[in-house]
C-alpha cells in the first residue's frame, strides 16, 4: 500500500487531511441588475477554496442545490430534506469513502440554507462524521444583494459596474434588500429591517468593504479547522 506523505507542503497539521472543506450557496437566484445568480455559490465557493489552500484541509466542491425559506421568492430552491438526504449525505459519504474524511466545515454562503441545521445532528450519526456549520460570511454581509454582495463582487470579479445605476428599481428587481418581497418582510423582522436600512440608504461598492467581508470569512473558516484538528 502506498505510504502518503501527509506532513508534506504547506499544511497547518498533519491531522488536517481528515477535514474537508464543503461549499453550499444557491446558483438559482436572483440578485438584481449586477450580480449573477450564483452569486451566492461563487463567494461560498472562494472562501472555502481559499480556506483550503492556507489550512491544507480537503477542498470538496460545492453541493448543486439550496434551499430556502417558504416565503422568500426570489430563486428556484429545493426542500429542506430533499438538500440533506439527496445531496449532503452522498456528498460526506464519498468524501469519506475515498479521501478518508472524518471532519466537515460546511460553508454556508446563503442564508435560506440554514434550515438544513436541522438534519446534521442526524447526519453526524449516520455518517460518524463531525460536522461544523461556517455561517459567518451570511451573518455579516449585509442585506440581500446590498452594498455587502456588491463589494464582494466587485473584489471577485462577478459584478458588472455598468448596471449599478438600475440595481435598486425595486420594481424590476424586488430581491435587492428584499424590498419588494412583501409576504418575506412581513414575516421576518431581520429581513424587513434590513429593507428598511437598504431603501434609506441605498447601495455602493466599497472594495476595502469588500475585502474585510471575504479576509473576515476565511480567517473564521481558518479557526473552525484550526477546532477540529486540535479536537
Amino acid at each position: 500500500m502506498m505510504e502518503l506523505r501527509y506532513s508534506s507542503g504547506n499544511v497547518i497539521s498533519s491531522k488536517v487531511h481528515e477535514i474537508g472543506i464543503l461549499a453550499i450557496g444557491s446558483h438559482l437566484e436572483n440578485h438584481g441588475a449586477a450580480l449573477p445568480i450564483d452569486t451566492d455559490s461563487k463567494i461560498a465557493a472562494y472562501l472555502a477554496l481559499q480556506a483550503s489552500l492556507i489550512s491544507g484541509a480537503k477542498f470538496l466542491g460545492i453541493l448543486h442545490a439550496a434551499t430556502e425559506y417558504s416565503y422568500v421568492k426570489h430563486g428556484i430552491h429545493i426542500d429542506a430534506q430533499e438538500l440533506a438526504e439527496d445531496q449532503l449525505v452522498p456528498a460526506l459519504e464519498s468524501a469519506k469513502k475515498y479521501l478518508n474524511i472524518k471532519k466537515v466545515i460546511l460553508v454556508n454562503g446563503h442564508g435560506g440554507n440554514i434550515p438544513i441545521l436541522d438534519y446534521i445532528e442526524e447526519i453526524e450519526k449516520e455518517l460518524e462524521v463531525k460536522i461544523i456549520f461556517n455561517n459567518k460570511i451570511v451573518e455579516i454581509e449585509g442585506p440581500h444583494a446590498g452594498t455587502g454582495e456588491l463589494s464582494m463582487g466587485s473584489i471577485l470579479k462577478i459584478l458588472d459596474e455598468s448596471r449599478l445605476s438600475e440595481h435598486c428599481d425595486f420594481k424590476k428587481y424586488p430581491e435587492v434588500g428584499m424590498v419588494g418581497l412583501k409576504e418575506a418582510r412581513n414575516i421576518n423582522e431581520g429581513i424587513n429591517d434590513g429593507a428598511k436600512a437598504l431603501e434609506k440608504e441605498g447601495v455602493c461598492i466599497d472594495t476595502e468593504l469588500g475585502s474585510h467581508l471575504l479576509e473576515t470569512a476565511v480567517e473564521d473558516i481558518i479557526k473552525d479547522i484550526e477546532k477540529l484538528v486540535n479536537g
